[in-house]
């Protein structure tokens, strides 16, 4: 399948901005599951500079400097993805979870060593007590680790409730667990952090999801989990909409948590008071290559 993804950030102050800088993480990776056809960012007002690079974990990473001053700024992203999803694997296939939280402490093998750093704590996501006491009734002795997984996904969705106006990007993970309320960037931290509590690799994941597919999150960008499971890599679930993300999820970067993959992030000189806009469509398109 052939999406394409338009995404729009735009900024508004209510004051003359004299000089931004700004991170854009919005170029889709390639993966096992996704290709990128083409890519294509516009900023207004035109930057002054652009420079491109890849972060630590191998996302792209666009940096530009706006020094025109400016009242409204606005970055548009434009991208062709082929999506061809992940295989479906039987849960019952895959290790017992305790072999994989003891294979990842003695990191005998590249991939066990690059999931292990996904075990810690991160900016965004503490680990505590309280998120192993919610994780351990779908973490049974010897259960395969999908199984445990897809479980503790599945009472995530149903204990918690999507609302938009309960949290903002600086809530606590620990207050999302209490309350249960929050978006799909919440949900993606508690379960990752239930993840990392017992000791297994688990990562944030920013991406899309398909536009119009009674998903919930598809009007701006979305967030998912990765767990690490040896022989299978890194398995996608989506605990806001209970799914294993496949061809209606587009992969944009991943990393600890979100604050090391916002779409946009940046500092600006002046500017008063700010509002910030973000529009996301994702639909299928045909696509010919030149």
């Amino acid at each position: 399948m052939i999406l394409q993804a338009l995404h729009t950030t735009t900024y508004s102050y209510s004051e003359p901005v004299s000089l931004c800088h700004t991170e854009v993480r919005l170029r889709p990776r390639t993966d096992s599951g996704q290709r990128l056809l083409e890519h294509r960012l516009v900023v207004e007002p035109e930057p002054s500079s652009i420079t491109a690079h890849s972060d630590f974990f191998g996302n792209d990473v666009s940096t530009l400097t706006i020094g025109e001053p400016h009242t409204t700024l606005r970055i548009t992203a434009t991208s062709l993805i082929e999506n061809n999803g992940a295989d479906t694997i039987h849960p019952a296939l895959t290790p017992p979870w305790e072999q994989i939280r003891d294979a990842v402490r003695e990191y005998r093998t590249g991939a066990a060593f690059a999931a292990f750093q996904f075990t810690f704590d991160s900016p965004r996501i503490p680990l505590t007590k309280a998120f192993a006491d919610y994780a351990f009734p779908s973490f049974t002795t010897n259960r395969p680790i999908l199984q445990c997984a897809t479980e503790l996904c599945q009472r995530i969705f149903t204990d918690f409730k999507y609302d938009s106006k309960a949290t903002t990007v600086t809530t606590s993970v620990e207050q999302v667990l209490r309350t249960r309320l929050g978006v799909c960037q919440d949900f993606a931290h508690v379960m990752i952090a239930c993840m990392r509590a017992l000791g297994l690799p688990a990562r944030y994941v920013s991406g899309y999801l398909r536009t119009g597919e009674n998903g919930t999150g598809a009007t701006a960008s979305h967030a998912w989990v990765a767990i690490y499971c040896p022989g299978f890599d890194w398995l996608d679930l989506d605990p806001t909409n209970n799914v294993m993300p496949s061809t209606d999820h587009i992969t944009l970067g991943w990393g600890r948590d979100y604050s090391d993959v916002p779409p946009v992030k940046g500092v600006a000189l002046g500017g008063g008071d700010q509002t910030v806009e973000v529009e996301v469509h994702v639909v299928p398109k045909d696509y010919a290559a030149c």
